[in-house]
C-alpha cells in the first residue's frame, strides 16, 4: 500500500481529546508526559503518582534542568508569594521530600524559587484534571532528548480540556431499578467527556420533559452516599432529593463522578485528615493546591441536551451551579432547596458553604434544629 494513502482513523487518534486523554493515563501510571508550548518542551511527572527510582531517573536525564512545580494555592499555603506559581530547584530535595512538598501541611524550608510560566502551569492543570495533586517535577528539553518516548500533548489542547470539555456523551443503558420509597426509577447510563468516563442519570417517575423539569445534579460521594458519613450532608441531599423530585411530579437525578468536589477520592481523604486537624474544607484543599471547588458540570448539562431538557426547577442550595448552568443555555426557571440533617459533625462544614462558597442555608435553623435533638 502507497505510504501516500490517508489512515482512515487519523483523525480519531489524533484528535486534541485523545492527546490529552493519553497524557492524563500516563501521569497517572507514574510515567512522564512531555507538554509542547510555543517553541518550548518541558517534561512533567506527577509526585503525586511518581515512584522513587522514576524520579531519580527524571532528575538525571534533565541534566540540570529539573524544578519541582508548585501551583499558587499550594504555593500561598507554603507562605511563598508565587501568584503565577513556584519553580524550585529540586538539587538535595529527596524523593519523600519532595512527595510531601506536594501535600504536606507544614515542610521544611525551601529554597529561593522563581515564578512558574505558563507551560508549567498547563503541567499542573493537566495533573488535576487527571485526579492528581497539581504539584509536578518539571523540566525543559533540548530538542532531542530521553523524553522523546514519553506521550506529548500540546499546550493547546491542556487548555481546550480545561476550558470546555466534550460534550459528546452517549446513552449506553436504560433499565428500571426498583429503589426504596421511590414509586418509579429508570437508570440511565452515559459515556463521554475526559477518559470517557461513565456518568448516571436517573429518571424518577415519568416527567414531561418538554416542561420545567425537576433535577438534582449530585456530585458522587463515597463517605456520605454509601457509608452514611457525619461529616457532610451528601447522602440526606441524595435521598431528600429523589423523594422529593417525586414529590414534585417526577423529574432527573443526575449523578456525577466527581468525587471531593471534582478532586477525587484519594486527595478527598487527604484533606479530611487535615480537616481533622482544624481547617476547614476549603483551607484543607488549598493545602493541597486545589481551588475551593473543581466540579464542573458538562456532563449533567449534556445529558439534559440528550434528553430534551431545556428549562428546571434546580433542587440545589448552591448559587455557582446555577450560574454553570445557564452559562450553558439551560434556563433554571426554579430553585427547590435540598437540606439534610445537621449533626455536631458536619455544621462547621455546612457553615463553610455558607460563609464561604455562598450556598443558601439557614444555619442559625439547623443549628437550632441540632440544639433540639441533644
Amino acid at each position: 500500500m502507497s505510504d501516500s494513502v490517508a489512515n482512515p482513523l487519523g483523525s480519531f487518534l489524533e484528535s486534541s481529546a485523545v492527546r490529552a486523554d493519553r497524557a492524563m493515563a500516563e501521569l497517572r501510571s507514574g510515567r512522564p508526559v512531555v507538554i509542547l508550548g510555543q517553541d518550548r518542551r518541558l517534561a512533567a511527572l506527577a509526585l503525586d503518582a511518581a515512584s522513587e527510582p522514576v524520579f531519580s531517573a527524571f532528575i538525571n536525564e534533565a541534566h540540570g534542568n529539573a524544578r519541582l512545580y508548585v501551583p499558587s494555592r499550594r504555593a500561598t499555603s507554603l507562605g511563598m508569594d508565587a501568584p503565577e506559581g513556584a519553580l524550585i530547584d529540586p538539587t538535595g530535595i529527596s524523593f519523600d521530600h519532595a512527595r510531601r512538598l506536594a501535600f504536606a501541611p507544614k515542610i521544611a524550608p525551601l529554597p529561593l524559587h522563581e515564578a512558574a510560566d505558563a507551560t508549567a502551569r498547563s503541567a499542573g492543570e493537566l495533573a488535576k484534571q487527571a485526579l492528581l495533586l497539581p504539584t509536578l517535577l518539571v523540566a525543559d528539553l533540548p530538542s532531542a532528548s530521553a523524553f522523546d518516548a514519553c506521550v506529548s500533548v500540546d499546550e493547546e489542547d491542556v487548555a481546550r480540556l480545561v476550558a470546555s470539555r466534550s460534550q459528546d456523551y452517549s446513552l449506553l443503558t436504560r433499565v428500571v431499578v426498583p429503589l426504596r420509597d421511590i414509586d418509579k426509577a429508570e437508570f440511565l447510563t452515559f459515556r463521554g467527556g475526559p477518559a470517557q468516563r461513565d456518568q448516571v442519570a436517573v429518571i424518577v417517575g415519568e416527567p414531561d420533559l418538554s416542561g420545567t423539569v425537576p433535577v438534582r445534579i449530585h456530585s458522587a460521594c463515597l463517605t456520605g452516599d454509601v457509608f452514611g458519613s457525619l461529616k457532610c450532608d451528601c447522602g440526606d441531599q441524595l435521598r431528600i432529593g429523589l423523594k422529593a423530585i417525586q414529590d414534585l411530579g417526577g423529574g432527573i437525578l443526575i449523578y456525577l463522578d466527581q468525587e471531593g468536589r471534582g478532586t477525587g477520592i484519594t486527595s478527598k481523604m487527604r484533606a479530611y485528615g487535615y480537616q481533622n486537624g482544624g481547617m476547614d474544607t476549603i483551607e484543607a484543599d488549598a493545602i493541597l493546591g486545589y481551588e475551593a471547588d473543581e466540579r464542573r458540570y458538562d456532563a449533567a448539562i449534556a445529558i439534559l441536551r440528550h434528553l430534551g431538557v431545556g428549562s428546571i426547577n434546580l433542587l440545589t442550595n448552591n448559587p455557582s451551579k446555577i450560574a454553570w448552568l445557564e452559562r450553558s443555555g439551560i434556563t433554571v426557571a426554579d430553585r427547590t432547596p435540598v437540606v439534610g440533617a445537621s449533626t455536631h459533625q458536619n455544621l462547621r462544614y455546612l457553615e463553610t458553604k455558607v460563609r464561604r462558597a455562598g450556598h443558601i442555608l439557614d444555619i442559625a435553623r439547623l443549628r437550632a434544629d441540632l440544639e433540639e435533638t441533644d
